[in-house]
């Protein structure tokens, strides 16, 4: 969704942006359609569980490469065709740019060993991602290649509610997620704090709803069933954007419990829809959020379910960090995210001179 969003606005500012992707749409594999105006060029082929792995697609993506000026490749801990994009770039001399979208983690020795980040970097490769904290561990593998933010987007006026935030006033606190639902999100442990809150918060009917979808339902599910969560435990699934703008304005605070979040989209969402976001120290969140003053930093989890039973007991406090959210902009915005991404391929290509 960030990658179409961002090729969208560099289309409307005169760009000419294709798309080439292992991920299958409503075209066959090995084809091409048009998505909202932008070419997308399918290179994947059918595999066994959907595997996004094909190892002949460089053939076919070296050939396409060479009508651009620039490659932006957008990278995660595993992703074989971005590392298959810094391959052919780089033998091609091909300015390109690399955006990271993870929190390297446990992976960053293995990296660094490999060299082959490093390398690229050091060629020329303009090193960037999406926050401070998942560009850290790059900068160490890189050793002295700079490497900048290039920070996911949002449509800030799409996500403002409109009219202002409701005061719900029914009684209940409803806190709200959106997460893929896998071990590295933590939703077992987002519901095992939930529990902790409302024996802490016995005043108040608090509720959570957890929208998404992933491998990890089936024992979230259990998770539910052994803390006798489920009425007041939802779990929707996944959902289109709009109907997601609508749970937000039904809810009072939203929550993200992961420790390895390398930025946290969802979460801006919700901050620029007016509510509180709690998140973790140390993880992409802390862009945009300052603690007690638009949401809560936890350290650990116990400081979680202490900062979550205070939202949950004072509304107050709720108000005052939702009125801030809808009276501050975020620095995320599209129109300045453009601007730094278009930075990033002028430093690319000049980097390749």
């Amino acid at each position: 969704m960030q990658v179409a969003d961002l090729s969208a606005r560099l289309a409307a500012r005169g760009h000419d942006v294709e798309v080439f992707t292992l991920t299958p749409g409503t075209a066959r594999y090995r084809d091409v359609e048009v998505v909202d105006g932008i070419r997308v060029h399918r290179l994947g082929i059918q595999l066994p569980r959907n595997l996004l792995v094909n190892p002949l697609a460089s053939i076919g993506l070296r050939k396409a490469l060479r009508n651009f000026d620039v490659a932006h490749i957008h990278m995660g801990v595993v992703s074989p065709f971005g590392s298959d994009g810094g391959f052919v770039t780089q033998r091609m001399g091909m300015p390109a740019t690399m955006t990271w979208h993870c929190v390297l983690d446990a992976a960053e020795p293995a990296v660094r060993t490999a060299g082959v980040v490093r390398r690229w970097a050091q060629a020329g490769m303009a090193m960037n991602a999406v926050s401070d904290v998942a560009a850290r561990p790059l900068r160490r593998i890189v050793d002295g290649a700079p490497v900048t933010v290039l920070p996911n987007g949002i449509d800030v006026a799409a996500w403002r509610p409109t009219g202002g935030r409701p005061l719900l006033g029914d009684g209940v606190v409803q806190f709200v997620s959106a997460m893929r639902l896998e071990a590295r999100k933590r939703p077992v442990q987002l519901v095992e704090a939930m529990a902790r809150v409302r024996r802490a918060a016995p005043g108040s009917e608090v509720r959570l709803e957890i929208l998404g979808e992933g491998s990890g339902r089936a024992k979230l599910e259990r998770a539910i069933d052994r803390l006798g969560a489920r009425d007041w435990v939802s779990l929707p699934g996944r959902v289109p954007r709009d109907v997601l703008k609508t749970r937000y304005a039904a809810s009072d605070v939203y929550v993200s419990p992961a420790v390895l979040e390398s930025f946290g989209i969802a979460a801006l969402e919700a901050r620029v829809a007016g509510l509180p976001v709690v998140g973790r120290v140390g993880s992409g969140i802390s862009e945009f959020v300052t603690d007690d003053v638009n949401g809560f930093l936890a350290a650990d989890d116990d400081e979680l379910v202490a900062r979550l039973t205070t939202l949950a007991i004072h509304p107050s406090v709720r108000s005052r960090m939702a009125a801030y959210n809808l009276a501050t902009e975020p620095t995320q915005g599209w129109s300045h995210v453009v601007e730094v991404a278009e930075a990033e391929y002028a430093r690319a290509i000049s980097g390749r001179r």
